[in-house]
Formats: C-alpha cells, sequence, structure tokens
C-alpha cells in the first residue's frame, strides 16, 4: 500500500495523469462549469516540473483537440481548443472561424449572443493589430466576433472555447506558447452545478472530444 501510494505520488500524478476543475462556462456543452477532468500529460510530452521543458513527446498538438494550458493572461489553469496551429491564418468574420482563408466548419461551437460587433476595417493598421496580439495587448478589444487576419508565430497555437461569445481566449490574450500546454483531457470523471447542489450524474464518464 505504501508502496503504491508512492509511485502515484511521484510518478502517475507529476508525469502521466492530472485532475483540472473547469471554473467557467467557456467550453459550453462540451465541458460545463464544475465538471472535473482527467488528462494525461504524456501526450505532448512529459512536463518537467518548475520549467517549461518537455521529454518523450508522443504526438504534437492539433487543431481541433482540446488541451489544458496555463493562461499567458492571468496563470490560471484553462481548458480549451487548438483551432489554429503556427503558420495559420487565422480570421473571424460575423462570427464564422476562416483558417488560411477557408471556413472552418465546428459542429461543436455554441453562440448565445445573436448579436455580431462590427468592425471597420478601414480604421486599423494590420500590421500593429498582429504585433499588439502577439504581444497580448488586446484583453479588452471589440474583436470577438470580427477578428484578424493573423499569422500564429512560431512556437505557438491558437486556443479558442467553444461557447464563442462567452469565452476568454486567444481572439484577447494572443497565441499560446507551446510550453504552456499541461495535458490532454480525454474523461469528465465528476460532474456538478457551480453551486455544488446537484450532481449531473448522466456526464460523469464522458469522454472528451
Amino acid at each position: 500500500m505504501i508502496l503504491s501510494v508512492i509511485l502515484v505520488k511521484l510518478f502517475i500524478n507529476p508525469f502521466l495523469l492530472a485532475a483540472y476543475k473547469v471554473p467557467t462556462g467557456a467550453m459550453e456543452r462540451t465541458i460545463l462549469p464544475g465538471e472535473w477532468l482527467m488528462a494525461d500529460k504524456f501526450t505532448y510530452g512529459i512536463h518537467i516540473p518548475f520549467s517549461d521543458a518537455y521529454v518523450l513527446p508522443l504526438s504534437e498538438p492539433r487543431p481541433g483537440q482540446i488541451m489544458v494550458f496555463k493562461s499567458p493572461y492571468d496563470g490560471r489553469t484553462l481548458a480549451k481548443r487548438c483551432v489554429a496551429k503556427a503558420g495559420d491564418t487565422v480570421a473571424v468574420r460575423g462570427k464564422k472561424l476562416f483558417i488560411n482563408g477557408v471556413e472552418r466548419t465546428e459542429p461543436y461551437v455554441r453562440h448565445t449572443d445573436p448579436h455580431a460587433m462590427e468592425i471597420d476595417y478601414r480604421l486599423i493598421d494590420m500590421a500593429q493589430f498582429q504585433k499588439a496580439w502577439q504581444a497580448g495587448q488586446m484583453a479588452h478589444s471589440p474583436f470577438r466576433d470580427n477578428f484578424g487576419p493573423v499569422v500564429v508565430p512560431k512556437g505557438h497555437l491558437f486556443m479558442m472555447g467553444d461557447n464563442r461569445d462567452d469565452s476568454f481566449d486567444s481572439r484577447f490574450w494572443g497565441p499560446l506558447p507551446r510550453n504552456m500546454i499541461r495535458g490532454r483531457p480525454f474523461l469528465i470523471y465528476w460532474s456538478v452545478d457551480p453551486e455544488g447542489s446537484n450532481i449531473r450524474w448522466d456526464r460523469i464518464g464522458l469522454k472528451i472530444q
């Protein structure tokens, strides 16, 4: 028994698996607030504690995958979907996502606000826009529904929540550095409403896609 506890604490928890709680509705309906996710920490490489280094990656992050990562804006642990990789051009027009000029089909996306924020692009210097976005200087910008285009820089990813009208993501805090990824969630192992009074039994055990 003691050996099992030591193995979990020293190897499985820091290197292989971890549990994360979802605090917001940015991924609804894919993931709900108050759900606990089980994530593997080895698919994209084993993260060396107290560093930004990874070893033995099985695969590289790909668009369409949900990832757990450390927010470059405030350091919180978040779960969002990767929509673009380094070198891709990202744009949003009228709430529709375009990658390299092609509209992306996203059956998991949810919109809760029928109003689209309009932007007059004639007044925007796009070179300055890209520079400010890469520097994470757009936290309070109006570019939720009409954004870019921007090119994702080397070593970075573009992350978005499935609940597009209520997600604080790469449109606002910029590209996500590859070394901030902490794992890939694969299972909802506990689900309760944010008040903690109603267990969502039908959600427990669902695979995350």
